[in-house]
């Protein structure tokens, strides 16, 4: 790795699963696989942060994952645990797994990684096929800030800190972000510092994502064959309001899939 290197945000789910830490939705996923039952299927499962607490608490769950990268440290930890999870390579626009699930969910920002509608209409098309009539589609987006949006783009933004996984130390994250009104495409740039290093060597990550609005969110899913159960704003249950963190959306697939109309 040399300096300024800049490279996919999931370029390795040991630095991944070491600076990401959160905890607060898997009580509310545990919750929500109760509700609704096996089999589960979680879109974009990167590690497994979510999938194996499910699958300790006895639960059946697919992981579908489009990094390598990502599958191979779920599968690892897996293993570790011999949790008989089932770890699927491929891409959530275009997947065919033969079988359909009482619950599917996407969670953690990961539609976000859909930017255009044909993508989003692609993913949603292949979730209709594989849930259950009696299933339920769950999509966890952020609640759009605009205070975060336009944020200056050269300047830097606390993030994290978090121990190198390869034993270097510790990696100081700051934020930038370029946010595309036009687009509704927001490209974040978290540049990576190796505090112990002496020359503090520095890489950089991207992710590049798509913002939902409320009633664009909703709409989409609406003309794409489910139905809005309920709209929740965070992981305790409150419904969504103006100044909820979260947009959690629960969601039946309607008899037949409908042709969009946005």
């Amino acid at each position: 790795m040399t300096s300024n290197q800049t490279q996919s945000y999931y370029f390795d789910g040991r630095h991944y699963d070491s600076r990401i830490e959160l905890t607060d939705d898997i009580p509310f996923w545990l919750e929500q696989a109760r509700a609704y039952g096996d089999p589960v299927l979680e879109l974009a499962c990167g590690t497994g942060r979510i999938s194996i607490p499910l699958a300790r608490e006895g639960f059946q769950v697919t992981g579908l994952d489009l990094s390598d990268n990502m599958l191979a440290e779920a599968r690892r930890k897996s293993e570790l645990e011999n949790l008989p999870l089932e770890w699927i390579q491929g891409d959530g626009r275009d997947f065919d797994l033969g079988k359909q699930f009482n619950l599917i969910f996407i969670p953690f920002n990961s539609l976000s990684e859909f930017h255009s509608r044909q993508d989003l209409e692609s993913c949603f098309a292949c979730v209709w096929q594989h849930l259950l009539p009696q299933g339920r589609f769950i999509v966890d987006v952020f609640n759009p800030r605009l205070d975060i949006l336009l944020r200056e783009p050269d300047k830097r933004y606390p993030h994290t800190c978090y121990p190198d996984p390869q034993g270097r130390g510790s990696i100081e994250v700051t934020e930038s972000n370029k946010y595309d009104d036009a687009t509704q495409i927001n490209e974040i740039t978290l540049h990576n510092t190796f505090l112990d290093h002496p020359d503090r060597l520095e890489f950089k990550d991207k992710l590049v994502m798509r913002i939902f609005y409320p009633q664009e969110i909703d709409a989409l899913l609406t003309y794409n064959g489910f139905r809005i159960e309920h709209k929740l704003g965070d992981y305790d249950g409150h419904l969504f309001r103006t100044k909820s963190p979260k947009q959690l959306i629960v969601c039946e697939k309607t008899p037949r899939q409908l042709q969009s109309a946005i």
